[in-house]
């Protein structure tokens, strides 16, 4: 440290000064590599879209080699071609596809991060439990797993069951409160099977409610009350008749749209795709978006705009 200070009084100029602050871990704020602030909200996230098909056909695949006993999960990240990165979705969610077979049981587990679930397709005998109490997963059904929920899956039934996982992983991840640990025993009690809970949302509890919306331009928007559960994300289910749209403007939140039904067309900025049942769509931050829909159409929006908003970062763009 004597040296460097002595490097520091000795300097006959910037040129002498740079190497002994780079060297005492200090970067000069008129002489740093890369800007710090700009003038509109940016992100490396790209908008992208991922098809079921193909993500039912590797699951299909995989599960020939894979089972539950060798992996945690048998999941396919949906991941954004961001630098190294072949996990996260967006910079605050993870999205993935997850495949159960029948007979087996994907062991309970805890984590700091929230999870939610969009069941695919599911038959009789497929359930969750979280923290002992059993939930059914049926095609249709949406289902949350607090952070800090003990969890495990199930299928008693004689068909794969697929679904759609989204997680705030890459959240938590950044701001470092990361924990995780597995039940001892791995099999968890189940204690409570009631009809209604507040962590299962089937669509014979939200159809009902999504009926009594009144419909704008051919769109209906039911935002599901998950806040007391988990404070992170925004989950909402997006009724569409055929032929409307739904325009979005460049907002500071970050939204994944998973397919429940119907068939269309969306532009994520410069970018269009045709989507289908079972596909995904991922809108990173400041990225405007438009959905037209071919047939009547359903999908799961999940958005951090809470995060945002709690935080005093969310912003729209001026139209």
């Amino acid at each position: 440290m004597e040296a460097l200070q002595q490097q520091i009084e000795n300097a006959s100029g910037l040129d002498d000064l740079y190497p002994a602050l780079a060297a005492s871990r200090m970067t000069a704020g008129w002489h740093k590599k890369r800007p710090s602030l700009w003038k509109e909200p940016r992100t490396e996230f790209r908008p992208l879209h991922w098809r079921y098909e193909t993500g039912k056909a590797a699951l299909d695949q995989a599960g020939r080699w894979i089972g539950t006993e060798l992996a945690e999960r048998r999941n396919l990240l949906l991941f954004n071609p961001v630098g190294d990165n072949d996990y996260s979705t967006l910079r605050t969610m993870v999205v993935a596809y997850q495949m159960i077979k029948p007979g087996e049981h994907a062991r309970a587990h805890e984590h700091t991060p929230n999870a939610l679930r969009l069941i695919l397709d599911a038959g009789p005998g497929c359930f969750t439990v979280v923290d002992g109490v059993k939930l059914p997963m049926h095609t249709g059904d949406v289902l949350l797993t607090p952070g800090g929920c003990y969890h495990s899956h199930f299928n008693e039934g004689n068909a794969n069951a697929y679904w759609i996982d989204v997680l705030d992983v890459p959240l938590v991840h950044a701001l470092e409160p990361m924990l995780f640990s597995e039940l001892p025993g791995k099999t968890q009690e189940v204690r409570e099977e009631p009809e209604d809970h507040a962590f299962y949302f089937p669509p014979a509890k939200t159809e009902p409610q999504l009926a009594a919306l009144e419909a704008r331009q051919g769109v209906k928007l039911l935002k599901l009350p998950v806040q007391p559960h988990i404070k992170t994300l925004d989950i909402s289910l997006l009724d569409m008749e055929a032929g409307s749209r739904r325009s979005v403007v460049r907002s500071t939140a970050s939204r994944v749209l998973a397919v429940i039904k119907g068939s269309g067309t969306m532009r994520m900025g410069e970018t269009e795709i045709h989507w289908n049942a079972g596909d995904v769509m991922a809108v990173p931050c400041w990225c405007a978006h438009e959905i037209v829909a071919d047939q009547p159409a359903r999908f799961l929006e999940v958005c951090d705009e809470p995060t945002m908003r709690a935080l005093g970062f969310y912003r729209e763009a001026q139209a």
